[in-house]
C-alpha cells in the first residue's frame, strides 16, 4: 500500500512529462454528453409503420389493378389490332374495358388524388398533383369519347399507367423501408429480459425496462447484454459489431466497459449497470442514424429544387404542347393525349428517390461500420477536406505509457529482465509501472520473488532478489548509484532523447542490466490511416498539448505533415481557423469534450470515443471506437455517397430532358409519337434504375476501398 501511495514521486520523467500528464486527460466527464438528448423511439416506430403500411396498400393495389388490367387489355381494340387477335362477343361487350378502368381508377387511382390534395391545399402542386392531372384527363377524355362515339379511347392506357405509378411506389416504399430497416435491427439488438442479481445471491428475471443503475446482471454465454455497465466478474470475448463494426470479438475482463446490446461469447458475466433505456449507446445510436435519415443534405435540397423546376418546366411544356397541337390540327384527342404525356413523362418520382435512398443505406452503412452521421451535410462535404487535424492523446495515441523498446547487457535475456522488473514494480499505479506491466503480460512474463521493498523518494526503487540488491529508476538514480552508461546503453538512450521517449534503467548487484524506453503508445493503425489519408490527397495535421519534442516524435513516426505542440485546450481553435484562413477546408479528429471549440470550428468535427459518447454535440460525425482507420472510412463512405447520389441525379433528370420533348411531340413530323402507356413505363424503368444504382453502394467495402477525388 505504501508502494501506491508514493509511487507517483519515484521516478523521473525528464523527457515528456507532458506525455505521462496526457494519460489522464482522454474522455474526460465520459458520457457526460449522452444524455442531451431523448430519443422518441415511438415516434420512429410510427414512422417506419407508416412506411410498411404505404408499401402494403401500394402492394395490394398494384396486384388488383394489374389483376383487372388484364380484361381491359383483351377488349381494347387498339390492343387486338397490334397483336392480332379478337374476343368473344357478347352484350355488352363494349363495356368491359370502360367499366373495370372505372374500378382501377376508383381502387388505384384514387389515393394519387387523395396525396395531391395537400399539394394543392398549400398551393405547392408536385408529383402527386401531376399524377392526378394525367390520370384524370386520360379517363375523362376516355369516357367523353366513348359515349359520343368521337375517337379513340385510351382506357388501357389509363390503367397502365396506374399500375406503373402503384408499381413505383410500392418499389419505393420498400426500398426506403429496407434502408431505414437498420434502426428496427438495432432495436432489435436489445434483449427483451435480464437475469438480475439480487443482494443475497438469487437470480431473478425481470423486465429491460425494470433495470436501474446498478442493479448487478448475469450474462450468460451466448446471451445480449441487457443494458449498458461494467464488468464486476468473469471474463469473456463480446461480439460487438453490431455497434463498433469490430469483426473480431474483444476480450473483457472486470472493470471493463460494456454496450448494452452485444453478444457475450463462452464466459459467464456478472455486470454492474451504468446506464439503461434511453440513456444506453445503442439508444444514442438509433436516435443518430434517426437524425441523420431524416435531416437533408446539400444535395438533396438540390434534388428538391431540381423537382421544382421540373414542374414549372412540364406544365410550361403542356401549355406550349397543347397550343402548338391545336393550332397544328385543331382540339381533338391527339392534344389530349399529348398534354397527358408530356405529365405523366414529367413526374419527378425518379428524381424524388434519388437522394433519400443514398441517404437511408450511406447512413445505415456507417452505422455499421462504427461511423455515427448527426448531420448528413457533414458526411457530405468530407470529399472537399484538405486538411484533417488529429489530436494526438488517445486518437494517433493510445493515452497510455508503454515499453516502446529495450536493451539488456551480456548474459541477461529480455524476458528475465522484464520478470524482475515487473516484481520490482508491483502494484503501482504509477504509469511507468503501468507500462512495465502490460509489457511484461504482452510477452507472457510472470514476476520473480522479492523481498525488502523500498521506496527512493526522487530516485526510483530497491528491492532483494536472490540477496542481490535491485534497482528500477531514471537518470537520478544513476548519479545517486554514481553509474556511468557506456556502449549499447549510450546508443538506446541517445535514440530515446531524439525520439522524446522517457528512459528507465534496472541496476542489479551494482551492475547496469537493462533499460526500457517509454512513451504515450501508438495506435498500430495510425500510421496507415495518415498513408491512405495521403492517397486520398488529404494532408495530416496533428494538434496536442504535450511538448514539442514529444509532438514532432510521434509526427516522423506517423508521416505527419504538420505539427501542433504545447496547445492550450481553449486554443485549439484557433490552430484550426489559422488553417482555415489559408483557404482550406479542415476536419477536426477530437474527443468531443476538451476540443469542443475546435471540433464546432472546423468545416467538420469528427469526434471519437465509446458509445456512450454518441450525444457529442459539437461534431457532426461520431466515431464509436477511437480508431484512426475509422476517419479514412468517413472519406471513403463520403465520396461514394456523393457519386451515387450525383450518378442518380443525372440519370433522373436526364431522361426528363431527353422524354419531355419527345412526349411534347417534338419527332411528330417523322413520324414517332411517344403514347402515354410507354411514356409511363420509361418512367417506371427510370425510377427502378435509380433505386437499383442506390442499392450498389451497399457492395462497397469500407474496409480496403479507396477512392480518388
Amino acid at each position: 500500500m505504501e508502494h501506491d501511495k508514493t509511487s507517483n514521486d519515484v521516478h523521473e520523467h525528464s523527457h515528456a512529462p507532458s506525455t505521462v500528464d496526457a494519460t489522464h486527460h482522454h474522455h474526460d466527464g465520459d458520457g457526460g454528453a449522452a444524455h442531451q438528448h431523448e430519443p422518441d423511439h415511438s415516434a420512429h416506430a410510427g414512422h417506419g409503420g407508416m412506411h410498411a403500411g404505404h408499401e402494403i396498400m401500394f402492394r395490394n393495389r398494384f396486384w388488383v389493378s394489374l389483376g383487372l388490367t388484364v380484361p381491359v387489355l383483351l377488349y381494347s381494340p387498339m390492343i387486338q389490332e397490334w397483336f392480332g387477335f379478337s374476343m368473344p362477343l357478347f352484350t355488352g361487350s363494349d363495356w368491359v374495358a370502360p367499366l373495370f378502368s372505372l374500378i382501377i381508377f376508383a381502387y388505384g387511382g384514387v389515393p394519387f388524388l387523395q396525396m395531391a390534395l395537400p399539394e394543392l391545399q398549400t398551393r405547392k402542386p408536385g408529383m402527386m398533383t401531376l399524377i392526378s392531372l394525367a390520370i384524370t384527363v386520360a379517363l375523362g377524355y376516355s369516357l367523353f369519347a366513348l359515349v359520343t362515339n368521337s375517337g379513340v379511347s385510351f382506357f388501357w392506357e389509363m390503367a397502365l399507367l396506374i399500375d406503373v405509378m402503384l408499381l413505383g411506389h410500392w418499389l419505393e416504399m420498400r426500398s426506403v423501408r429496407q434502408a431505414s430497416g437498420a434502426l428496427n435491427e438495432l432495436a432489435k439488438l436489445m434483449p427483451d429480459t435480464a437475469e438480475r442479481l439480487s443482494s443475497n445471491g438469487t437470480v431473478e428475471q425481470v423486465a429491460v425496462s425494470e433495470l436501474k443503475n446498478g442493479d448487478l446482471v448475469l450474462v450468460r454465454p451466448g446471451a445480449s447484454i441487457p443494458a449498458d455497465g461494467e464488468i464486476v466478474e468473469g471474463q469473456s470475448a463480446l461480439n460487438e459489431a453490431m455497434i463498433t463494426g469490430e469483426s473480431q470479438p474483444v476480450d473483457k475482463q472486470p472493470g471493463d466497459r460494456v454496450i448494452g446490446g452485444t453478444v457475450n461469447g463462452d464466459g459467464s458475466l456478472r455486470v454492474r449497470v451504468t446506464a439503461t433505456g434511453d440513456e444506453t449507446a445503442l439508444a444514442g445510436i438509433m436516435r443518430l442514424v434517426d437524425q441523420a435519415q431524416s435531416s437533408k443534405s446539400n444535395t438533396q435540397i438540390l434534388a428538391d429544387r431540381a423537382a421544382g423546376w421540373l414542374f414549372y418546366i412540364a406544365l410550361a411544356v403542356a401549355i406550349l404542347t397543347s397550343i402548338a397541337w391545336t393550332l397544328a390540327t385543331g382540339f381533338n384527342i391527339e392534344v389530349i393525349e399529348r398534354v397527358a404525356t408530356v405529365l405523366v413523362i414529367a413526374c419527378p418520382h425518379a428524381l424524388g428517390l434519388a437522394i433519400p435512398l443514398v441517404v437511408a443505406i450511406s447512413t445505415a452503412m456507417g452505422a455499421r461500420n462504427g461511423i455515427l452521421v448527426r448531420d448528413r451535410r457533414a458526411l457530405e462535404a468530407a470529399r472537399t477536406i484538405d486538411v484533417v487535424i488529429f489530436d494526438k492523446t488517445g486518437t494517433l495515441t493510445e493515452g497510455r505509457f508503454g515499453v516502446v523498446g529495450m536493451t539488456v547487457a551480456a548474459g541477461w535475456t529480455e524476458e528475465r529482465a522484464l520478470a524482475l522488473a515487473l516484481a520490482v514494480e508491483g502494484d503501482s499505479e504509477h504509469p511507468i509501472a503501468r507500462g512495465i506491466r502490460a509489457k511484461a503480460e504482452e510477452r507472457g512474463v510472470k514476476p520473480v520473488a522479492i523481498s525488502d521493498f523500498e521506496a527512493i523518494k526522487g530516485r526510483g526503487i530497491k528491492a532483494v532478489s536472490d540477496g542481490k540488491p535491485v534497482y528500477v529508476g531514471g537518470p537520478r538514480l544513476l548519479d545517486m548509484l554514481k553509474l556511468e552508461l557506456s556502449g549499447e546503453m549510450v546508443r538506446f538512450r541517445e535514440q530515446a532523447d531524439a525520439n522524446a521517449q522517457t528512459v528507465v534503467y534496472m541496476i542489479v548487484d551494482g551492475a547496469l542490466t537493462a533499460a526500457f524506453a517509454l512513451a504515450d503508445v501508438v495506435r498500430g493503425e495510425s500510421r496507415e490511416a495518415v498513408e491512405r489519408l495521403h492517397t486520398l490527397g488529404v494532408q495530416v495535421a496533428m494538434l496536442t498539448g504535450d511538448s514539442r519534442s514529444v509532438a514532432e516524435a510521434v509526427a516522423r513516426q506517423l508521416g505527419i505533415d504538420t505539427v501542433f505542440a504545447e496547445v492550450l485546450p481553449e486554443h485549439k481553435d484557433q490552430k484550426v481557423a489559422e488553417i482555415q484562413s489559408q483557404g482550406k477546408k479542415v476536419a477536426m479528429v477530437g474527443d468531443g469534450v476538451n476540443d469542443a471549440p475546435a471540433l464546432t470550428r472546423a468545416d467538420i468535427g469528427i469526434a471519437i470515443g465509446s458509445g456512450t459518447d454518441v450525444a457529442i454535440q459539437s461534431a457532426g460525425i461520431i466515431l464509436v471506437q477511437s480508431n484512426p482507420l475509422d476517419v479514412v472510412k468517413v472519406f471513403e463512405l463520403s465520396r461514394a455517397t456523393y457519386r451515387k447520389m450525383i450518378q442518380n441525379l443525372i440519370w433522373a433528370t436526364g431522361y426528363n430532358v431527353i422524354a419531355l420533348p419527345l412526349a411534347a411531340g417534338i419527332l411528330a413530323p417523322i413520324g414517332f409519337i411517344l403514347s402515354p402507356a410507354v411514356g409511363a413505363a420509361f418512367m417506371a424503368l427510370s425510377t427502378i434504375v435509380v433505386a437499383l444504382n442506390a442499392q450498389l453502394l451497399r457492395r462497397l467495402d469500407l474496409s480496403s476501398a479507396q477512392f480518388v477525388r
